[in-house]
């Protein structure tokens, strides 16, 4: 059943800049078996306002949230070992995890939680199925969602295990563009003046947005990649250092779904750079950073390398 749109939340469109924290939001949307996003910033950069509008764009979404002071039972559920030894029946009390079950999963603050809890819901995001043990007595449950989590490094960086596991990472800053600041100013005053109107101004928007998504869903499954482009994307992860292969299959899921969402049913060079940027960053080792963020100009000579030798194998054919 579909559920209705929520009152006068601050609406998705209606956010100024952050451009890339919007689009890996949309993308998980549109996939979510991306892995989810772990958005990293200061306060103030809208981290909570653009979960917070998801539902209101994608009307049968909810938002499930992770509170800080958490228990595991809180989170996936307990077995009542009580009733399962009096009556002999297996008594299932659920938790967080099967309440976001088709939901989104929202840990602010993710950074601050305990690293076990946060196993349990990178576990659960993984798989799409939760688990519970208790006293030799068993049961599993669906647990699909998109999990995103936000934290303030300030306060706090995660294990770099748990980190590989998140899909994608998106640092955000203050906006440091004199119109933009002006923009958000007058929109969140306008706002909070009269939300009505104020969110009635962006209905359109938000219908656009939400039939780009949709469309981009049902193209999804049509969309391919070339042998080329695998093989490119190989060779930027090992250009860059990453470990392991969570990466290349990050990178190819999410190229693929850039695709999709620009309406193509074939990936190109220029949405596989674009996927590294929120697949690599957090996975690198070997110092192709520069101020937190990926080397550009290491990107640039691996692109115009694989673009220099398929011109040299084009003309190679002609001869």
């Amino acid at each position: 059943m579909q559920r209705k749109k929520i009152d006068n939340v601050y609406p998705f469109t209606a956010i100024v800049g952050q451009e890339k924290m919007k689009e890996a939001i949309v993308l998980n949307l549109i996939n979510p078996a991306l892995g989810g996003v772990l958005i990293r910033g200061q306060k103030g950069t809208a981290k909570t306002t653009v979960v917070r509008a998801i539902p209101n764009l994608m009307h049968k979404l909810k938002i499930v949230e992770i509170p800080a002071n958490a228990t595991e039972d809180r989170v996936a559920g307990t077995i009542n070992i009580e009733a399962a030894l009096k009556d002999g029946e297996k008594k299932f009390e659920p938790g967080l995890l099967k309440e976001a079950d088709g939901n989104i999963l929202y840990v602010d603050e993710v950074n601050l939680l305990d690293d076990h809890i946060v196993d349990l819901l990178l576990d659960a995001a993984a798989t799409g199925r939760n688990t519970v043990e208790r006293e030799g007595i068993s049961c599993t449950h669906a647990s699909k969602f998109i999990l995103i989590g936000s934290m303030n490094p300030e306060e706090g960086n995660l294990r770099p295990q748990l980190l590989d596991r998140f899909g994608m990472v998106v640092d955000v800053t203050a906006e440091e563009d004199v119109d933009k600041r002006i923009r958000i100013v007058k929109n969140r005053l306008a706002y909070e003046q009269d939300a009505s109107v104020f969110c009635k101004r962006f209905e359109e928007r938000q219908a656009r947005l939400r039939t780009k998504i949709d469309r981009a869903r049902a193209l999804l499954p049509e969309v391919t990649m070339s042998r080329e482009l695998l093989r490119l994307s190989a060779e930027i992860c090992i250009a860059y250092g990453t470990d392991g292969h969570r990466a290349d299959i990050g990178i190819v899921k999410t190229a693929k779904t850039i695709a999709a969402y620009e309406g193509r049913k074939r990936v190109k060079k220029e949405d596989i750079s674009r996927a590294a940027q929120y697949v690599l960053p957090h996975r690198m080792h070997k110092n192709p950073l520069d101020n937190g963020q990926m080397n550009p100009e290491m990107m640039e000579q691996i692109l115009s390398r694989k673009g220099e030798k398929r011109e040299s194998e084009t003309s190679g054919e002609g001869d």
